[in-house]
């Protein structure tokens, strides 16, 4: 018969299965914690994925407890209820861990990707940690490479450069030993110039042709070199352990490397060497950042080097200009003296010698007029004529010395541009005559009849042209032609510098002089206008020239801001002269009013001067005797005296004109002028007074000008001259 009944259990099962309870009963508490503390978790963690997987893993535990719980009353005697209980919960822990199972296949990869995600995350750090020590070391270098500069560019002497880079470099770096090497003047060595603790003769050379050296200096940074190579024995033999030892290329720019102007070919470089050695007997070794530190300070050690070297050879130039400009200043100075002493010189020869010359020619003029043999006649002609030559080169001297030193000024004034012409033909026309020469003036329509501009001037440079004309033509015709020049017969190709500028209140004068004479070999025309330069296959032929006749012209043309030059096709072919020169409009330019000063008029009324009473002041008596002499030949009733005291004493109403020699030693005529003009207070009484002198420049006409003389008569003086400007004077007083 059956029974429902466990039979007793042995004393040893009986512990056994206390110990199960007892294990059980534990091990239910701990899969019972296990929930309470994921659900913990979950609340607490606001972003965890997954928290459906440890709900379900919760279950998991619970049921997993559950079991072991149920467990407890499986080991006694039990209801079919206890044991529906315990299959049902086994059943479910079964269903609920292989869900579970299943879950985790899925959900390990994600797993794994995020540990990797985080491993990335964690070589990122650590990369990011190293960058930050990198950027510390480049602000540590970069303050160091700021504070060398800083010391190395705090002067601009080479030496004090250098010795500051290597105590500089030595302290930054904490070396035991610096140095620098540079090239000698041969450049085929380098030479020990600067160490850090001079623990080394300076002066000490190596070969540039090391390999070592070729090495550092192919290198564009610093290069690690062997403690024992030539430029790196500079600690004492004691050393056993020499610390590393690294070297630099340092170039030296001079000015040649500073190229300008579309950047010619570059000069070679040289460079210097820099040794830089780790203390001996220690471990340590050249880091990147030192080597970096070191390459920039030697970029910024080549840079001070070529501003010291600039700034040597400004200071040289500045040395040199300074001795230039003395030099210069002196020569200046002297050339000033020169050209007083030598104004002072023409001023004294010009005064002497024309004084001797007005008597000749005016004496020579009074004999001319006398009864005179055929004979006689020729040789008073020819005194004549030699004299106005030796008076022409007295002129044409003088006015080039001042034309060379700028003193020289034009006489600006209105004038008969048309009448000058003629004058100018009428006085070749004599001599043109002799030669049985046909010579032609032709003025264009639109010449202006009046003009301003030097009338002086611009009569010498026609007289001189046509002169030439004259003198080399045997036979044939000279023609002379004036036009008012277009813009297009202005510009001369061989003249690049000559810019002709139209306006309204301008015009250009342009005369051509065509003459059949001898001609000019092509080769000769530029020689024409130097100074004593003349044809020399013509200068034997026709002596009596200087040839400073076309240097004055062209020098004169320049002033009046025009332009000449001389065409021909060679020897016995005839030649053409051309000038161009600029004269002012009138009406339409501000012209000054200048004084008046007769020249040589062509057509003058001839006038009578019989008793004209006229007062003649002169310290010299032989010149006194000339001018007297030429007056009263002309019927002038001639007082002469010797000084302006005596002048203002003799002086009355009755004299009509006073010439007075303003060249007088020791006596300012011009205030013997101003005297006259308050002694006589109405113009009308006044008499008329003329300046007789040798004095050609400027400053004697303005003077004149200026105390209200009324003419100036230049010496020499010949009796046509003095008629004609007597006769001026006494026109001009008529119209007033």
């Amino acid at each position: 018969m059956d029974c429902n009944c466990f039979d007793p259990l042995l004393p040893a099962d009986e512990l056994l299965m206390k110990y199960q309870y007892i294990s059980d009963f534990f091990i239910a508490i701990a899969y019972f914690s296990i929930p309470i503390e994921l659900v913990y978790f979950v609340q607490k963690s606001a972003v965890f994925p997954y928290r459906w997987v440890l709900v379900q893993f919760g279950a998991f535990i619970v049921l997993c407890g559950a079991t072991h719980l149920i467990n407890l009353w499986t080991s006694t005697p039990h209801t079919r209820t206890v044991a529906m209980v315990m299959t049902t919960a086994k059943f479910s822990t079964a269903a609920v861990s292989c869900a579970t199972a299943v879950m985790l296949v899925h959900i390990i990869p994600d797993l794994l990707s995020v540990k990797t995600r985080e491993l990335f995350l964690k070589n990122k750090a650590a990369e990011l940690d190293r960058e930050m020590g990198l950027i510390r070391t480049q602000e540590e270098t970069g303050r160091y490479v700021r504070m060398l500069t800083h010391e190395i560019r705090s002067t601009l002497d080479r030496h004090t450069i250098l010795k500051s880079t290597l105590v500089e470099l030595g302290r930054a770096l904490q070396l035991e030993e610096c140095a620098l090497w540079m090239p000698t003047r041969t450049g085929v060595e380098l030479q020990l110039s600067y160490t850090l603790h001079h623990q080394n003769p300076v002066g000490f050379t190596v070969p540039i042709q090391l390999p070592v050296i070729n090495q550092v200096f192919s290198a564009n940074r610093a290069v690690k070199i062997s403690p024992n190579s030539p430029v790196a024995r500079l600690r004492p033999a004691r050393k056993y352990m020499p610390g590393e030892v690294v070297a630099v290329r340092v170039p030296l720019l001079h000015l040649s490397n500073f190229q300008t102007n579309d950047w010619p070919e570059l000069s070679p470089k040289s460079y210097a060497l820099m040794v830089l050695m780790l203390p001996s007997n220690s471990a340590r070794q050249w880091h990147v950042h030192e080597l970096e530190l070191v390459d920039v300070v030697a970029d910024q050690v080549a840079v001070a080097l070529s501003h010291a070297a600039i700034l040597e050879e400004s200071m040289r130039a500045r040395d040199l200009l300074m001795e230039q400009n003395v030099a210069l200043d002196l020569a200046r100075r002297e050339a000033e003296t020169a050209v007083r002493a030598r104004n002072d010189f023409l001023g004294v020869m010009n005064h002497e010698m024309r004084t001797p010359m007005h008597a000749v020619i005016a004496l020579s003029s009074l004999l001319q007029e006398s009864e005179l043999t055929p004979e006689q006649r020729l040789m008073v002609e020819t005194i004549l004529k030699s004299s106005n030559l030796l008076a022409t080169l007295i002129n044409d001297v003088l006015d080039l010395s001042r034309l060379e030193d700028g003193s020289l000024q034009l006489d600006v004034g209105t004038f008969n541009l048309h009448a000058l012409f003629r004058e100018v033909l009428n006085l070749i026309k004599p001599i043109a005559a002799v030669k049985k020469l046909f010579v032609t003036l032709s003025l264009s329509s639109d010449l202006p009849e009046v003009a301003i501009g030097d009338e002086k001037r611009l009569m010498q440079i026609l007289l001189n042209v046509v002169g030439n004309a004259v003198k080399f033509s045997k036979e044939g015709s000279v023609s002379v032609s004036a036009v008012a020049a277009k813009s297009e017969s202005l510009i001369d190709p061989r003249a690049p510098e000559f810019f002709p500028v139209q306006s309204e209140n301008h015009f250009y004068l342009r005369v051509q002089v065509k003459d059949t004479g001898s001609g000019i070999n092509p080769q000769d025309i530029p020689k024409l206008f130097c100074k004593f330069a003349q044809n020399q296959e013509l200068a034997t032929k026709n002596s009596g020239g200087t040839g400073l006749g076309l240097a004055i012209c062209k020098r004169f043309v320049d002033l009046m801001e025009g332009h000449i030059w001389i065409e021909s096709e060679g020897v016995g072919k005839g030649s053409t002269a051309i000038f161009i020169v600029k004269l002012g409009i009138p009406g339409r330019l501000n012209e000054s009013k200048l004084p008046f000063i007769p020249g040589l008029p062509a057509n003058h009324m001839q006038m009578t001067f019989q008793g004209l009473k006229v007062l003649v002041m002169d310290d010299n008596g032989f010149s006194r005797m000339v001018t007297k002499t030429l007056l009263v030949h002309l019927g002038c009733d001639v007082t002469t005296i010797g000084s302006g005291d005596e002048c203002l004493r003799v002086l009355t109403r009755e004299h009509k004109v006073v010439i007075m020699d303003v060249s007088i030693t020791g006596m300012n005529c011009y205030d013997v002028a101003v005297s006259v003009h308050e002694k006589f207070g109405k113009r009308y009484e006044r008499p008329l007074i003329v300046a007789l002198t040798g004095n050609t420049d400027q400053v004697t006409k303005e003077n004149c000008m200026r105390v209200g003389m009324d003419g100036v008569i230049l010496k020499p003086v010949s009796i046509d001259k003095m008629t004609s400007v007597l006769s001026e004077l006494l026109e001009h007083r008529a119209v007033l």
